[in-house]
């Protein structure tokens, strides 16, 4: 107590305006880098899935062509000059599911008496549910399917069959980014 009874009070203890100010930009700054970090990890992993999504359709052709002779056989695509016109992808991937799989009439349940090479888990389809129409990448994209180079040496990439995606990538000509066999 002071000499004439008063008390003196202390302000109590508090953070400034530029001390709060600093601290919320510190976090916005960590939680950008967080952010980018998570969208460059899932991109990788999308890749990822979808080398590993082709390699297991491109072992499942090696065994149709072990008990065939030939592969699945459609020269509807040109890997070198369909670039990404994902409209003429569906057709040839859906060639390819049904030989795969045995599953012609596309109901995914299989037809009796055919071989099947490979299973599909329904994400690896589209539509989700239903008829398939096409074996879909993980992008959300149809996968391309060629043998053209079997056909005509001038064409496609590999000389018993192409099979790729365009890594997401929907327009252009840029094949740099896809996904692919060769």
């Amino acid at each position: 107590m002071t000499p004439r009874g008063l008390r003196l009070l202390r302000p109590a203890a508090a953070f400034t305006i530029i001390e709060l100010i600093v601290v919320i930009g510190i976090v916005l700054v960590l939680a950008g880098l967080i952010l980018a970090t998570s969208s460059y990890v899932h991109n990788k992993g999308v890749r990822s899935r979808a080398e590993a999504e082709i390699a297991a359709i491109s072992a499942a052709l090696e065994n149709y062509k072990a008990d065939n002779g030939v592969y699945v056989t459609t020269i509807t695509l040109d890997a070198r000059t369909v670039g990404n016109n994902l409209s003429s992808y569906p057709g040839a991937s859906l060639t390819l599911y049904e030989n795969l799989t045995g599953d012609f009439d596309h109901d995914r349940s299989g037809d009796t008496g055919k071989s099947s090479y490979i299973t599909f888990k329904p994400n690896q389809l589209s539509p989700a549910s239903g008829n398939v129409a096409y074996i879909k990448d993980p992008f959300g994209n149809s996968y391309g399917y060629s043998t053209a180079n079997a056909a005509d040496s001038t064409k496609g990439y590999n000389p018993t069959f192409d099979l790729w995606s365009t890594g997401g990538i929907t327009t252009g000509t840029d094949q740099t980014q896809w996904i692919k066999n060769w």
